[in-house]
């Protein structure tokens, strides 16, 4: 398991993703990986938090704060993503763990909750043998992909344009589980 392709992969897909990202929140207690992803972003400002008292993280941050949410965690707590709703502003995007996708149910839970504030939820592959989640108030990660962001992003050593798009292919097994589920 290479320590690297995780945080690129939570932080690319998000920032190449969403059309103008200045204000980022992360919440993880590996926050130095990701702050080092980010730091390849120019005029963006970035909040950091443990993930230790995930509620309490959120239930202090301002309303309508962040454009992009790291949560390197995994919750069933419907209130934890009501409070991230509360922090996104409207054209926000969050990134987050989830269950395994062979956990249909856990997930279909998960992404009902979500479903009440994001019009796209979408999982993805880590790139690590795991998967993230990605949602969305307004941006597609496929259609609204920023091309020009992410080809001129440098240092990365897996993440590329070609590489976003794909990891959202999923088989269709888990097409046919989560039918009506999935929000793309």
């Amino acid at each position: 398991m290479k320590t690297f392709i995780t945080p690129e992969m939570m932080t690319h897909v998000a920032m190449c993703t969403h059309k103008n990202p200045h204000s980022v929140m992360v919440v993880s207690d590996q926050s130095d990986l990701l702050q080092g992803e980010l730091s390849r972003y120019r005029d963006v400002v970035i909040g950091y938090s443990g993930a230790n008292d995930l509620l309490t993280v959120l239930r202090n941050a301002a309303d309508k704060s962040a454009d992009v949410l790291l949560l390197d965690t995994l919750s069933d707590d419907s209130a934890i993503y009501a409070h991230a709703n509360r922090l996104l502003k409207e054209d926000a995007l969050m990134v987050c763990k989830h269950p395994d996708l062979d956990d249909v149910a856990e997930n279909t839970k998960l992404m009902q909750i979500l479903g009440n504030y994001f019009k796209i939820i979408m999982p993805y592959y880590d790139g690590n043998g795991a998967t993230l989640l990605l949602c969305s108030k307004e941006y597609h990660p496929t259609a609204d992909l920023i091309l020009q962001r992410s080809d001129l992003l440098e240092g990365q050593q897996f993440y590329n344009c070609d590489v976003h798009i794909g990891v959202f292919a999923m088989p269709q097994y888990i097409r046919k589980n989560y039918l009506g589920i999935i929000r793309n």
